[in-house]
């Protein structure tokens, strides 16, 4: 397979699991957790770089689309080690501290209608397997995929 062809799969893997988080979210119903959005940013990262990568060429691109996935694969390891309770998960998973210049009664009111969506909770599991783990799964994959787009001879 040439550079070219690793990249552009890398970049679709990543775009793909870009778009199943969207529609988990937007016609599934699953709300994301705070960790779930950060796992997010890699991918988007990477279909960037993927574009940059085919238009401009060069090794160090491929280089920085392993980067991405590798601190996704990172990203999902912890959020799955919060899933299963092996180590604590960030204080932003329990909720968002209202606008100081709210009243104190308005900011519980909002505190209190607010849907918290749990770090620490998987909201979908297949195969025995959180989405945080299939995460850190595919982001793994796509991080040899960039590796190997990157030690491609032209």
């Amino acid at each position: 397979m040439s550079r070219a062809s690793l990249i552009l799969l890398a970049m679709l893997g990543s775009a793909a699991t870009l778009g199943g988080a969207f529609a988990f979210q937007y016609f599934g119903g699953l709300l994301p957790c705070h960790l779930c959005l950060i796992e997010r940013w890699p991918h988007a990262a990477a279909v960037i770089i993927g574009l940059l990568a085919l238009i401009l060429g060069g090794r160090l691109l491929p280089w920085l689309g392993a980067l991405a996935a590798a601190s996704d694969v990172g990203l999902g390891i912890y959020h799955t080690g919060v899933e299963r309770a092996w180590w604590p998960g960030p204080s932003s998973c329990t909720g968002s501290i209202p606008d100081a210049t709210v009243s104190a009664s308005d900011a519980l009111a909002k505190i209190l209608a607010a849907p918290v969506v749990r770090c620490d909770q998987p909201a979908w599991i297949f195969l025995h397997i959180s989405m945080a783990s299939w995460n850190a799964v595919v982001s793994a994959l796509l991080l040899f995929i960039w590796i190997a787009a990157a030690t491609r001879d032209r």
